[in-house]
């Protein structure tokens, strides 16, 4: 595995112990982290439920993180690592914050915004574009999601 390989997964690692927390609190398990300069700036999981709030998407919430730690509304060279394919609001909110990169797991076949159904990542009408990278770890990801829509089919 290449050094960038060994990089790349360890921070999806770090995405999938956000995903964890929330599937620890009965949270759609998504999670994301942002880096910038190697270092961890931003942590986020689903806490829709928990707070009651449509928006509170992983993404969102590291976005939030990242800027309260840099003090700075732009997060100009940093990488988003998320374990689900953002969605239409998410990957608007990664190219306003101008994230030069995002890395998902899971495709998201149902609100996929980077690639599945919509491209808002590399829409040229926008001020900002990003890098992509998908399917890093994709199956670890997937388990997860499909595992909490299973208990919850399951229990009602």
């Amino acid at each position: 595995m290449s050094e960038v390989s060994k990089y790349n997964e360890h921070f999806m690692r770090e995405a999938l112990k956000e995903a964890e927390k929330a599937y620890q609190i009965n949270e759609v398990p998504v999670g994301a982290i942002i880096v910038l300069n190697d270092k961890i700036i931003g942590r986020g999981h689903n806490q829709i439920e928990k707070w009651n709030d449509a928006l509170a998407h992983a993404e969102i919430i590291a976005i939030r993180d990242a800027m309260k730690n840099t003090n700075y509304k732009h997060l100009l060279d940093a990488t988003i690592y998320v374990t689900l394919e953002p969605c239409i609001m998410c990957a608007g909110a990664i190219v306003l914050s101008r994230i030069k990169r995002i890395v998902f797991g899971a495709e998201d076949t149902k609100n996929g915004a980077c690639g599945t159904l919509y491209n808002i990542h590399a829409d040229t009408r926008l001020n900002h574009r990003c890098e992509i990278e998908k399917e890093l770890l994709q199956k670890e990801c997937s388990i997860l999601i499909k595992k909490f829509f299973q208990n919850l089919r399951m229990n009602g």
